[in-house]
């Protein structure tokens, strides 16, 4: 797998998940098939890997990789069952009581970021179309967003999904510079409406973006659907692990993790979000922002023995 592609947390996914031989995981957020390639290895021919991902070209592409894999693997390859839809619609295309592991990996992958015509990078070098669609075959693009939206409803998305402070002098520098239509054009807008300062850590446009793509995506909705539908899916002793990338996603996990240990749903496996080591962050800068939550679907007759005590939960 090239730089860039590799799949954050992995050591940490495949522990808290514990796959097995023989059991079914899910995979909700397939991209590259970097941990579904991982967690298909340990499942084995008797296993089953159910992969979905709304984007079309990252697809194809992990159908290319778990090609590869199944010659490799021959026998040993699990059976595959991938979706091209939206996550959220796992509850509805799974049968209850099936699942032995969800994994869900919430960040946009190194492709859509690194390719100009996904519209998704701010970067200079990588000027696009405001697209900024996982799905671009349907929906509202982040170029419908920017020139259409009123000031205040465009400020007011810019503070609650980029929870940018500076998102109404942005929103009146974007109306005012309308139409706007790429990439660059847009990030330079933002920086100089609101130019970084010298603490500054992020380029001017991050919150921004991360705003757009939200909202052209439905991200918050759709992870909130995956955390509805996920209790019901997992057999009893089945485990979720989720990997957020900032606080938006990360406050949903952790929330719905709360309420399912408190109604005794759940056993959260993780006292604390699971971060990259020093040397995951060098080889892999993605995985600097990201956080891995775990929890055991607990039920009658599950016996519960953690490997981790250090990291049970203290709510």
């Amino acid at each position: 797998m090239k730089p860039g592609h590799l799949p954050v947390l992995l050591e940490e996914v495949l522990q808290y998940l514990d796959v097995r031989a023989g059991q079914t995981v899910v995979d909700a957020t397939l991209g590259l098939a970097g941990h579904s390639s991982e967690i298909a290895r340990k499942l084995g021919g008797t296993g089953r890997l159910i992969a979905f991902d709304r984007d079309p070209e990252a697809m194809e592409r992990a159908k290319e990789k778990l090609d590869a894999l199944r010659q490799e693997l021959g026998d040993a390859m699990p059976q595959l069952e991938l979706h091209n839809r939206e996550f959220s619609e796992a509850g509805s295309l799974l049968q209850p009581g099936t699942i032995d592991g969800i994994l869900a990996d919430f960040g946009v992958s190194s492709m859509q970021l690194g390719e100009a015509h996904r519209g998704f990078s701010f970067q200079a070098e990588l000027d696009g179309p405001l697209d900024m669609r996982m799905n671009t075959q349907t929906g509202i693009t982040a170029e419908q967003v920017v020139n259409q939206f009123g000031e205040k409803d465009l400020a007011n998305l810019i503070y609650e999904f980029g929870e940018e402070g500076r998102s109404r002098r942005i929103a009146r520098a974007i109306v005012r510079a309308r139409p706007i239509t790429s990439t660059a054009q847009l990030a330079k807008v933002i920086s100089a409406a609101a130019p970084a300062m010298k603490s500054d850590r992020l380029h001017p446009a991050t919150l921004t973006f991360q705003a757009l793509r939200i909202r052209v995506n439905d991200e918050l909705g759709e992870i909130e659907s995956l955390l509805g539908c996920a209790h019901s899916l997992l057999k009893k002793g089945g485990r979720l692990v989720c990997i957020s990338f900032h606080s938006l996603e990360d406050r949903l996990v952790k929330d719905a993790l709360r309420d399912g240990a408190r109604d005794k749903k759940y056993e959260v496996l993780t006292r604390k979000p699971v971060t990259a080591t020093e040397a995951e962050m060098e080889r892999n800068p993605r995985a600097r922002s990201a956080k891995l939550r775990a929890a055991i679907k607990m039920g009658e007759g599950v016996v519960f023995n953690d490997p981790y005590p250090r990291r049970l939960p203290r709510f």
